[in-house]
């Protein structure tokens, strides 16, 4: 017995509709598994952070205002013997003849 057009087309769509299923469940299942390998990554480096705070206690503050700023004493040092300060004093002496 010949199927009828309409009874085709119904059974073409039915099978559309399980292919397309199939590939949205497959899509899922991808970003599933790519959502959890990216979970694990993420305890992974949590955990070596976390493992380096507790040997280097202090290292990872380096927002308290202790280690924000240079002392003026550092900041000396660091430009003793440098060009920058060689030019500073050098035009502190031509303002002062000006």
């Amino acid at each position: 017995m010949a199927k009828t057009f309409d009874a085709l087309k119904a059974e073409l769509l039915q099978i559309k509709e399980e292919i397309e299923m199939k590939d949205i469940i497959t899509k899922l299942d991808n970003r599933k598994a790519k959502l959890k390998e990216e979970a694990k990554l993420h305890k992974k480096l949590t955990r070596s952070v976390k493992k380096a705070g507790e040997h280097m206690p202090g290292s990872l503050d380096f927002n308290s205002p202790e280690n924000m700023y240079h002392t003026e004493k550092e900041v000396s040092r660091f430009l003793e013997d440098t060009s920058y300060m060689d030019a500073y004093n050098a035009s502190k002496l031509d303002q002062e003849w000006n």
